[in-house]
């Protein structure tokens, strides 16, 4: 039975799963391993060096290689390559349980709606923290489903904003597992590579985020949202440096643009 088609000849809307990798091949295997049920997998090269592509190409023959400065280069290139009605885009550190694919496939037949957010469960190595997550340093949900064409990454090398052209669905019950960092070592290394990355769009853009008083004032906003409004509290430690981190992102992107030279 050919993609597009039930059992009795009744159309059903098809499925393109999208994901961007830079030297993934650690954990890209397991990710396409839960991919199966679309459609149409692609996965998108950019200046991989590792085993990515020869990984990618024994799960699909859809494989974009290139070479892009900014995440929004390379995810918009990701989405442009997809051919099938609606889009799944996942990052390779995230896994689709069987649960969550029956969901999409259900949701993509009979929703009226144009995109939908899906729910996230974020790991700490094994360690599930649910709570605390936001303010640029993690995502309690993400919108990752939407018909072909509705969605567009504005400009940034790093979180970019969002276009849409279309109609906002609620948003689904199951959740994506995202294995965000394997230990507390590599969240820190996370915000030297988000803060620096940051710096060079600030830098670009004749900015640095507002001036040192302000963004002191941003962390203590941050922490507290991240800490005290989403619960980061009931994580223990691991709450505890989520909310640093998310508070200490802005001032050090901040700083690194004003004091760092290319």
């Amino acid at each position: 039975m050919g993609a597009g088609e039930r059992e009795g000849g009744m159309s059903k809307a098809t499925l393109s799963a999208v994901v961007s990798v830079k030297d993934e091949d650690r954990q890209l295997a397991d990710c396409l391993a839960c991919l199966k049920f679309a459609d149409e997998i692609v996965v998108l090269l950019d200046k991989c060096t590792d085993r990515s592509k020869e990984i990618a190409l024994s799960f699909t023959n859809r494989v974009v290689e290139g070479n892009w400065d900014k995440e929004s280069q390379r995810r918009n290139a990701g989405i442009a390559a997809c051919t099938m009605d609606w889009v799944l885009e996942v990052d390779a550190d995230e896994r689709v349980s069987e649960a969550l694919a029956q969901e999409i496939r259900a949701t993509i037949d009979n929703t009226p709606f144009d995109w939908h957010e899906i729910p996230v469960d974020n790991y700490v190595g094994s360690r599930l923290v649910r709570h605390g997550w936001g303010a640029s340093f993690g995502k309690a949900a993400y919108p990752g489903l939407f018909k072909r064409g509705v969605k567009l990454w504005k400009e940034a090398r790093l979180h970019p904003p969002l276009d849409w052209n279309g109609k906002k669905g609620p948003m689904l019950k199951e959740r994506l597992a995202h294995y965000v960092d394997r230990d507390l070592s590599d969240m820190l290394k996370r915000l030297n590579k988000y803060s620096s990355a940051r710096a060079l769009d600030l830098r670009e853009q004749g900015g640095t985020w507002g001036g040192t008083w302000r963004n002191l004032i941003r962390f203590v906003s941050r922490f507290f949202k991240c800490y005290v409004m989403r619960r980061g509290y009931r994580e223990g430690g691991y709450g505890l440096m989520i909310a640093i981190c998310a508070g200490l992102y802005p001032l050090i992107s901040h700083l690194k643009a004003k004091l760092e030279k290319d």
